[in-house]
């Protein structure tokens, strides 16, 4: 089909799942939001990683028995691929050749988000963050800085959900 365009696959960080249920979109208040991203899985156009799950589980809260009890394990994808592997090996390098400071340079090495846009640009996904480009940052190592510098596409929760056609819509019908 030409002309047709291929609909963006998107993987998720951390700090979507985080956030959504710190704020914005609560078990208790949105419920959709969450049938939503497993919604969107199953169709295909939506995932995250082994180590963003890893992240998630450690703790003992709502949003760790929510992936435990609803997520399937195609929902997180293995990152132990010898290309996403080399991939990460290169991002760390940049990070490492940019005036970050040392511990924003270790704590980058050992937590998820190089993992995330390492995965996400070998298997054609774009990232989803909240975090923000910024030149400037010293104490920490923004994804869509490292982003840009691999040309990975990224775009945040409500940039998706808008993609996606995520529509969440207020229930006429009483709880009983």
């Amino acid at each position: 089909m030409s002309g047709s365009k291929v609909p963006t696959k998107f993987l998720l960080d951390a700090n979507p799942f985080i956030e959504a249920k710190n704020r914005y979109y609560g078990f208790g208040i949105c419920p959709g939001f969450w049938m939503s991203l497993l919604d969107q899985h199953a169709k295909g156009r939506l995932y995250s990683i082994d180590q963003v799950h890893d992240e998630l589980t450690a703790q003992l809260d709502e949003l760790s028995e929510w992936v435990k009890a609803n997520c399937p394990d195609s929902f997180f994808k293995k990152t132990q691929d010898q290309k996403v592997i080399d991939l990460f090996q290169q991002m760390i390098d940049w990070v490492y050749s940019q005036p970050f400071d040392t511990p924003a340079r270790t704590e980058f090495a050992s937590v998820a988000d190089g993992w995330v846009m390492a995965y996400a640009s070998i298997n054609n996904l774009t990232v989803v963050t909240h975090e923000e480009y910024a030149p400037a940052a010293k104490k920490r190592v923004p994804m869509p800085n490292v982003c840009l510098e691999f040309d990975i596409p990224y775009k945040n929760t409500f940039e998706m959900m808008e993609e996606l056609g995520v529509k969440l819509i207020l229930s006429t019908k009483r709880r009983r």
